[in-house]
């Protein structure tokens, strides 16, 4: 049987492809970018999520599934690609719409971005079912019926996505499980399932296992069962129905991927497209299991939500961006044609250390997964990056090629596997010689860059973090050959038992498990330690020949000054307590010294302290990242600081008394990490929890009263972590606040400095010995770049005390206060007889001031405390004369 004569001239088709395959290489593009930048802009995190699956992916699925159907039905094609040219054209209007909507809280522009993707679809969907309606009965139809329900399932799921944009309520994390599900396991998981089946024996240049065809039938029907059962489940929250629609979807992929299985054992993969195919459908189960998991330990849909962060990553990067990458590097070449020897040549280029590139990618991604270091995580995200530049250069050079195309005289032909009618004749055309997957040495140099990056990222851990206690003074006795195993557990900040009385000479095992809702480890002065023990898991310490007294205790940091210490005892010998815990100061390693006095020098930079505006929005989203990071603190003087978003203070956020804020906390630290809004009124038992490194938690509060309220870390021991830095401040306006002339923020806080670059001291937070007082993190910074005004102008300046331990008075030199407003209410208006010298406020208190400034000068500020002010609570305002 001859193949259907196709109207597209040979050349008129690959020009199409060319400018069809734009758009998603410069989505991918976009994915690189945006994760590169995602350190300065945490926030768009979603924004590679969505360039890779609506962009790139999409693009993708509407090209190649129209490949696919018009090969597999035999319909009669088109007279022009017109149709198809458009459908593309209104999808990628309408993905940068959707995009740029959410990016710049535009959220009609997203709306209507949606509406352009839901009218492409629509339009895609008709299509397909016109083919399969004009064409006869063919042996791999059900490949377009995958099409068609995967079609459905997204036309389900982007209206839910632009119904978030514009509204937010209790039902939100229910329609993101809802929107990420159906998509994911709809859109793209239906359209892989389809296509696997004839494009997998195609790049293994094989033949189809018998019984594929009907194993992808049987299949269907109990994936569309399985992901109906899932959207019910996470929409209603019925955790069970839902793992159980998780648990049909597995079946559906392993019925489809039992035949591929097959194959595989019988013609081995040998190619980057091969390989690529096979880890994306590990990793796909991989990432249903997970999410199974998820959800059955989900306590509410909130933290499923939360929780779903961590499947994305094997299923948006293993799966999904694996199985484009593998696709497109069989399919470009064969698309653009060219005739046998160019399209092998193309293939050729794009499979070039495919070895290496398929190793380097999934070592990297399953380090990326596993509870490692912070830098560890970044060192090998890049190297995934990394293969995927792999990848778009020497695509976009094919794609981008100006050299006319040599074309055979029937021209490229969809490809389809050699027991087609029309694949066994050309199987020769399609395939080309296959740069050998299983090299050696592209394993091993995949392998070597994977683990150079972890120590790389080991190192750079180690530089960051407080120095390691050094070991205890050994005490020589006789062992017994007798080994005594002691059970403790970690639960309230505190061992269970705390001392354990062992026979000297004995050798103790510890077996340790954390009860604790936090992360712990055990840490013994003769230097054995567990590792990182996570909530209700378990570790085993050889603690060795107890002779003496040996001190233990959790070396996370303030955790030991928290009380998590343990004393082991083995005979007479004395006790051995040598080196320091985190937050801390190591003998040998004093402190810096701040002058609060010092000039910062030109180059300085001041936080701009100028106050938000309000804004028109009544939801208010926002991405909130601890990072642990090095800053200078004072001229001279640099700490490792806990921040959010990278500074300290963290942002502040503004609204009014009925908005929603709904916060999203991204752990990007090595240690635990929470946060605890006072803005908002609600049971801290789980938005406030302390989450891991890697992980993310939604808060949502309903601001219902004004005042400037505190945010900060709720992880124990808080005033370490206050006092390194993790606090900010949230502003609800009063009712009737009128607007001012100039509105500032200053936000009060102490600085305990630890050895230069390690954390701060807290033995000294808990001795309350400041270094230093600060506005806005920096001591005296407004007395070198002061803040501004012009005489006769209305000044507002709100002031929160984050402390964590000392009081302020703020305090303007020559000037009064016709305003005062303190914690949520005015003590002084505009008309009253009175006035007011300070603001007074305790740790976690704010309110504002209002001034009118009658002359040019310069107004020092202070808190009145004024050993505080000595120390760095200080600024100027600089007031201009009045334009003539």
């Amino acid at each position: 049987m001859s193949a259907t004569p196709d109207p597209d001239p040979p050349t008129g088709r690959a020009r199409w492809h060319r400018r069809s395959s734009l758009p998603p290489l410069g989505y991918l593009t976009g994915v690189v970018a945006v994760s590169l930048a995602h350190p300065l802009l945490p926030q768009y995190r979603w924004l590679a999520i969505h360039l890779l699956l609506l962009g790139a992916v999409s693009n993708a699925i509407v090209i190649w599934s129209a490949h696919f159907t018009a090969a597999v039905l035999r319909a009669p094609a088109p007279v022009s690609r017109r149709g198809e040219t458009i459908r593309l054209t209104v999808l990628n209007v309408g993905v940068p719409a959707v995009l740029a909507g959410a990016a710049l809280d535009l959220p009609w522009v997203g709306v209507a971005g949606a509406a352009a993707v839901f009218a492409a679809i629509c339009a895609h969907l008709h299509w397909l079912y016109a083919r399969i309606r004009a064409a006869l009965p063919a042996r791999f139809a059900v490949t377009v019926h995958y099409y068609v329900a995967a079609a459905v399932a997204l036309l389900a799921g982007v209206p839910v996505g632009a119904w978030m944009l514009v509204t937010d309520d209790t039902a939100r994390p229910r329609l993101i499980l809802f929107h990420a599900h159906v998509n994911l396991l709809g859109w793209v998981t239906l359209t892989v399932l389809g296509t696997v089946l004839t494009l997998w024996p195609t790049i293994l240049r094989t033949r189809m296992a018998d019984g594929a065809v009907a194993a992808a039938r049987t299949a269907l029907p109990v994936a569309i069962t399985g992901l109906t059962v899932l959207a019910v489940g996470v929409l209603a929250w019925w955790p069970v129905l839902a793992v159980g629609g998780l648990a049909l979807t597995a079946v559906a992929v392993v019925i489809v991927m039992r035949p591929a299985v097959r194959v595989a054992v019988h013609k081995p993969p040998a190619s980057f497209a091969a390989w690529s195919l096979a880890a994306a459908g590990g990793w796909l189960l991989v990432a249903l299991a997970a999410d199974a998991t998820t959800l059955a330990a989900a306590t509410d849909p909130a933290d499923a939500a939360d929780r779903f962060g961590g499947v994305l990553v094997p299923l948006l990067v293993g799966f999904a961006a694996q199985t484009l990458l593998g696709a497109l590097t069989h399919l470009l070449p064969v698309a653009l044609g060219g005739g046998p020897s160019r399209v092998r040549t193309a293939i050729a280029v794009l499979e070039r250390h495919g070895a290496q590139r398929v190793v380097m990618a999934n070592l990297a991604l399953l380090a990326c997964l596993l509870p490692v270091p912070a830098y560890v995580r970044i060192t090998t995200t890049l190297l995934v990056l990394a293969a995927l530049v792999q990848f778009l250069i020497p695509a976009a050079r094919l794609v981008l090629a100006r050299r006319p195309l040599v074309t055979s005289p029937t021209g490229p032909a969809p490809d389809l596997p050699p027991d087609t009618p029309t694949g066994a004749a050309r199987a020769t055309t399609a395939a080309s010689p296959q740069a050998p997957a299983r090299s050696l040495s592209g394993v091993a140099t995949g392998t070597a860059l994977v683990l150079l990056a972890v120590l790389v990222g080991v190192a750079a851990q180690r530089t960051t973090d407080p120095a390691a206690a050094p070991e205890a003074a050994a005490v020589d006795v006789p062992a017994t050959g007798h080994t005594t195993t002691v059970r403790v557990t970690a639960e309230g900040m505190r061992f269970h038992p705390d001392r354990i009385t062992v026979p000297a000479g004995d050798r103790l095992i510890i077996e340790l498990t954390n009860h604790d809702s936090r992360r712990h480890d055990l840490v013994l002065a003769s230097g054995a330690k567990t590792g990182t023990v996570g909530r209700n898991a378990s570790a085993r310490l050889d603690a060795g020949i107890i002779g003496g007294t040996v001190e233990g205790w959790c070396s996370l940091p303030g955790h030991r000054q928290a009380g998590m210490t343990v004393t082991v005892t083995g005979g007479t010998a004395g006790a051995h307590d040598h080196g320091a815990a985190p937050g801390t100061t190591a003998p040998g390693k004093a402190a810096p010294h701040i002058d609060p006095m010092a000039d910062p020098g030109p180059a300085f930079t001041a936080r701009d302290a100028t106050a938000p505006t309000t804004g028109t929005d009544r939801i208010h989203r926002f991405e909130l990242h601890a990072q642990e990071v090095i800053r200078e603190v004072a001229p001279g003087v640099r700490q490792q600081l806990w921040t959010f978003n990278g500074t300290a203070p963290g942002p502040t956020l503004r609204g009014r008394i009925g908005d929603t804020f709904d916060i999203t906390l991204v752990n990007d630290g090595s240690i635990d990490h929470g946060i605890d809004f006072h803005a908002g009124a609600l049971a801290p038992d789980t938005p406030m929890r302390p989450i891991d490194p890697g992980q993310r938690l939604t808060y949502r509060f309903t601001a219902t009263r004004a005042g400037i309220w505190m945010y900060h870390c709720s992880t124990m021991p808080m005033l370490l972590h206050i006092g390194n830095g993790m606090y900010g401040a949230v502003i609800i306006d009063p009712p009737d606040l009128a607007p001012a002339d100039r509105e500032y923020v200053l936000v009060q806080s102490e600085l305990y400095l630890g050895p230069d670059g390690q954390t701060g001291d807290l033995a000294k937070m808990q001795a309350e010995q400041p270094d230093a007082v600060v506005f806005n993190g920096y001591p005296a910074q407004y007395a070198h770049r002061p803040l501004t005004a012009t005489a006769g102008q209305r000044v507002r300046i709100w002031v929160l005390d984050a402390g964590p331990n000392r009081s302020s008075g703020f305090h303007i030199v020559g000037a009064q206060f016709d305003t005062v407003y303190r914690e949520g209410h005015y003590q002084l208006r505009p008309g009253d007889p009175g006035g007011a010298q300070i603001l007074d406020l305790g740790p976690a208190g704010g309110g504002f001031i209002e001034t009118v400034l009658p002359e040019a000068g310069h107004y020092p500020f202070v808190s009145h405390i004024m050993v505080d002010a000595e120390r760095g609570a200080r600024g100027v305002l600089d007031v201009q004369g009045r334009a003539s």
